[in-house]
């Protein structure tokens, strides 16, 4: 019996002596064996010898032959409350070690940690043994942690991805859709899928906890979902590269993605950025060249970034009359609306219907800070890029760094105080 990790194994004498752990475990090959007998007694006629002794080898790839450890009346506690991600530690009363388990398959870690239980207490252990001989390199192979795959003749059709896989990358191998196996790789951090034919991704890419790149460029992706939005790329996704594909618009719950510090929208058909783009306060980079805007968000100027690329959009001069589509008195339901929105009160399709959920999230941002839904003058006019980016890229042939952008008033007197930025 055999399981895959990361190990570390620390004295308990370190802190006595003044020393400290490294605190990092490295690649392991843990095994399951039989004591070889030192010196094989005869046994008696008529009765069968008895079963030798279980023990634990920790081997990696710079010690092929491994550590050995008893384990009959040897194991002094187990700590299992991280064993569902993949964690647990082994401590051993001799020698004075911790045998630190990190980065398993969980499954494979409860079932090797019940049989390390049955052979400390000396019962029979229902498994098969493993030899006790040195290791194989190629024995390490399903704990790989990068692959590079850039031709369909290499990509594996016949066997799984290895398990461990952090970074995996299958680029001009013709893939339409992602491959489910792919989503099966739970410490996957980098997916680079660029270079295929991917026309729609799976709300399961959101299962991955981990990721935090993701390249997606040069596909056929016509949208980017809301159920991806809302999953737990929240907490990790860090870099997106969706250019060359064929979206037209990121839906407005696109700026939950509040973690991410790069991304990468060039030579799509977008012809707008989502509305709330200024809750993307960790954004840095944002390239999102040779589209279809017309003009950006107001709350694009909420953005802090160190680069930006808008060349070749098709920008529109800004309007010189605003849009007036306020309403007196406001309607039960704009009234509610700002104030929900205005006192930050939660709200979801479990509580409210999922149509004033879209209408809320959709709401528009007053230069006053205020929220506005169907009451509103719009105006426009231009900014320089250089007031949201350190580093701008023109925005035409002419060396213009300005654009066009929308501004929102909740109120008469809102539009009256900011005339001066209109004109």
């Amino acid at each position: 019996m055999r399981l895959h990790c990361e190990a570390e194994v620390v004295s308990r004498h370190l802190p006595a002596l003044g020393l400290r752990n490294r605190g990092k475990g490295v690649r392991a090959l843990l095994s399951l064996c039989q004591q070889a007998p030192r010196s094989p007694p005869r046994p008696p006629a008529g009765r069968a010898g008895a079963p030798r002794p279980a023990c634990l080898l920790v081997a990696t790839l710079k010690d092929k032959r491994g550590t050995r450890y008893e384990l009959k009346g040897n194991i002094e506690q187990f700590f299992t409350k991280f064993v569902d991600e993949g964690k647990a530690t082994v401590r051993l009363k001799e020698p004075a070690v911790d045998i630190c388990l990190s980065k398993a398959n969980s499954s494979s870690l409860k079932s090797f940690l019940s049989a390390l239980r049955l052979a400390h207490r000396g019962c029979d252990v229902e498994t098969q043994f493993s030899p006790l001989t040195p290791v194989k390199t190629s024995e390490f192979e399903n704990f790989k942690t990068k692959m590079v795959i850039t031709s369909k003749k290499h990509y594996p059709l016949s066997k799984n991805f290895p398990y461990y896989l952090e970074h995996l990358q299958t680029s001009y191998c013709g893939l339409v859709r992602v491959d489910m196996r792919m989503l099966c790789l739970k410490n996957l951090k980098k997916l680079d899928l660029s270079h295929n034919h991917i026309k729609k991704l799976p709300a399961t890419v959101g299962d991955l906890i981990h990721l935090q790149e993701l390249n997606l460029n040069d596909n056929h992706l016509e949208s980017f979902s809301v159920a991806l939005c809302q999953s737990t790329l929240q907490k990790s996704l860090r870099s997106l590269d969706l250019s060359k594909n064929k979206i037209k618009a990121l839906p407005v719950q696109f700026c939950q993605l509040r973690e991410l510090t790069d991304l990468k929208l060039d030579d799509n058909e977008l012809i707008q950025f989502p509305m709330k783009i200024g809750q993307l306060i960790n954004l840095r980079f944002l390239s999102a060249a040779r589209n279809k805007l017309p003009f950006l968000p107001s709350e694009f100027k909420n953005l802090s970034l160190e680069y930006l690329d808008l060349f070749g959009n098709t920008f529109e001069q800004p309007k010189a009359l605003p849009v007036i589509m306020l309403q007196t008195p406001l309607t039960l339901l704009e009234s509610s609306a700002r104030t929900i929105l205005h006192n930050r009160i939660p709200y979801g399709s479990h509580i409210i219907p999922f149509h004033l959920c879209q209408d809320l999230d959709t709401a528009k941002t007053c230069v006053c800070g205020g929220f506005c839904l169907n009451s509103f003058i719009q105006g426009m006019t231009t900014m320089n890029l250089h007031s949201v980016a350190h580093t701008v890229v023109l925005v035409d042939n002419m060396g213009g760094t300005e654009a066009p952008i929308i501004s929102y008033f909740c109120s008469l007197s809102c539009y009256a105080n900011s005339c001066e930025m209109l004109k």
